[in-house]
Formats: structure tokens, sequence, C-alpha cells
């Protein structure tokens, strides 16, 4: 199958940057495949959890305290925030319209400057991943758990919760019209509709480092087995981040991560990685785990921002990150790009 795309109505960046970006992208060997025949999986009902279920695990920030999530239902649409440490203090919506910051990671905030979640992209990205509507997620602090399992311990949270059916349809969203949006180095995000007017998402994401990661590039159709196989993939960082970590991290917890270990995450190197990487391909192949981290709990959460529908549609990857996803997800809303699907 070939994967070209048209360069869309271009609403951040400059045109012959991104079309440069584009002949970069376009020349990148697609490494794995994964699309599906017909529908995606996903229930076409609106859905909610049946339970209750919670998740326990070493800080992010502060890795010597221990943080639980708790997944539940919520009657309210969409998926909500509850600080339950902090009084008098509304739920937060998962919405592009909360976002704090996005600078090093998505931070989701409302009301009172404390009441905030950080690091939300590795929980949220599970409202499109695993077609979850309308979720409550108590959480005991701003600073949430990180997992030597990525985000799979949370994704067994849902399963084990359950997935139920509401009496309504899901509503589904896409673009009007192709968009695409660059950034300041060589990256690019494009927004297509769906094909053949088709209730599936699918992601072309591409990465280039310049360290042992590489360049690595994957196209999948979201479905319940190709995000559950995702959300195993940790997010990186580079051998001098780790460093720094452990020398400062002490210092300033707040942002150094200093719950980051070698199982939680993955370090990498100018020409090798400092642990086990995930996600080899066969005969000792690249090691695609940073890809797949990136597509899958990094791009996918930035679109559950979307608070007016599952997205569906194409959504082009090329070296983006946070920052770029927030600002697109921003634009769609200020040009009145989204309609119905």
């Amino acid at each position: 199958m070939e994967h070209t795309y048209p360069v869309g109505r271009v609403l951040l960046g400059e045109n012959q940057a991104i079309r440069r970006a584009y002949e970069r992208f376009h020349a990148q060997a697609v490494d794995v495949e994964d699309v599906c025949e017909g529908a995606s999986g996903f229930s076409e009902a609106r859905t909610t959890l049946g339970g209750e279920r919670s998740v326990t695990g070493p800080g992010t920030f502060y890795g010597r305290a221990q943080r639980t999530l708790t997944f539940g239902p919520s009657d309210a649409p969409g998926w909500w925030i509850d600080r339950t440490d902090l009084g008098e203090q509304l739920k937060t919506h998962v919405t592009i319209r909360n976002v704090w910051t996005s600078a090093r990671n998505i931070v989701l905030r409302s009301g009172n400057p404390h009441n905030y979640l950080r690091m939300v992209e590795h929980i949220v990205a599970l409202r499109l991943g695993m077609g979850v509507d309308d979720v409550v997620i108590r959480v005991n602090s701003g600073d949430p758990p990180l997992f030597d399992r990525s985000s799979l311990d949370l994704v067994e949270a849902i399963e084990q919760a359950g997935v139920v059916e509401r009496a309504e349809p899901a509503r589904y969203v896409t673009v009007r019209e192709p968009v695409t949006f660059g950034g300041e180095r060589g990256d690019f995000l494009t927004f297509l509709p769906p094909e053949g007017g088709e209730r599936k998402l699918r992601l072309d994401c591409a990465i280039d480092f310049a360290s042992v990661i590489g360049k690595q590039r994957i196209v999948f159709d979201v479905t319940p087995r190709t995000f559950r196989h995702g959300a195993f993939a940790r997010t990186n960082a580079s051998h001098r981040q780790m460093l720094m970590v452990n020398v400062f991290g002490f210092l300033f917890a707040d942002t150094r991560n200093l719950g980051y270990t070698r199982d939680n995450i993955l370090i990498h190197g100018g020409r090798r990685f400092y642990g086990e990487p995930r996600f080899v391909q066969a005969g000792g192949g690249k090691a695609l785990e940073p890809v797949w981290h990136r597509a899958t709990l990094d791009l996918l959460a930035a679109l559950a921002l979307i608070d007016t529908g599952r997205f569906v549609g194409r959504v082009v990857s090329y070296r983006a990150g946070h920052t770029l996803d927030v600002r697109a997800v921003a634009q769609l809303y200020l040009n009145d790009l989204l309609v119905p699907a």
C-alpha cells in the first residue's frame, strides 16, 4: 500500500519548510504497516465503565511516593480528572481548553492553580485507544504513577472495570478539509478526512533521531489490539537527560522526572540503548519502541483532547512532539475545522 499525502491548507509554519519536510517524510520507508479492513472494533454506542479499578505505582516526579489512579464511570459526557486530595475543586475536563502547558509533557489544569495533573498523555490516550467516552479519573496527587510496563497497567485496569454501552450512539468528528501544521524543527502534522466516510482513525507516524533510535515509521489503524500493543512502549530519554535526572533530580523534582529508572523508560545514546529496548524487529532489526510510544501514547493523547467526539480520519506526523500536537488541536477549534463525521 502506498502512503503518500497532499499538503493540506497550511495554518502553522512556512510553506517551503513544510514541503521540504514532506520530501524527507515520503523518502522514509515504512517499518510496520498494520491496517484493517472494515470496522475498527470499537462499539458504535457511547460507552462508559462498568465499575471502578485502581492502579498504584511510584510517582513520576517524586519516585519515593506511591500514587494511585482510579478509573470509574461518569454520568457527565467526556473524561474528567478529580483531585481527591484537594477540597472544593471542580473536576477538570479533559479537553484542549484546559491544557496548562505542553513544554515537556501535557499538563491539564482548571480552577485553583494547584488543581492540575502532569503527564496526562499516557493516561488520556486510553480514551481513543480503548473507545471509552465517559470516565472519571480520581487521583490523589498532581503527580501520576509511572509503571515499568508503560501504560499497559492502565489498559488492564480499564479492561477489568469493563467497557459498557449507553443508550445513545457514539459521536464522531473529523476535519472539514485537509490541513497541515508546520513546526520549527522540520516537523509537521497533517489532518485528513477519512477515506470513503469510514469511522476509523489511521496514524502514519515517523520520527528521526540523531541517536541510535534513527529513522522509524509506522502506519496503523487505531483498534483495541493495536492500541494495547503500543501501550507497552515506554517513553524515551537520552543518556544525557538521564544523567541530569540522577545529578539534579533531587533539586528539581518538579521537572526532572525523579521517578525515571532503566526499567520504566528507554534510555538511548548515540550508538546504543542503555537497557533492553522493546518492539525489536525480527532478525535483529530496529527497536521500534520510540515510534510506537510517540504514536500511541503521545499523538493519540493530543487527539483525545478533542472533546466533541471521537476523532476519525487520517493523521500524519513527522518529527512532531507535544507542543505541535497541542497547537494543532487548538487550531482545529480556532479555525472551526471540526465537523460531524
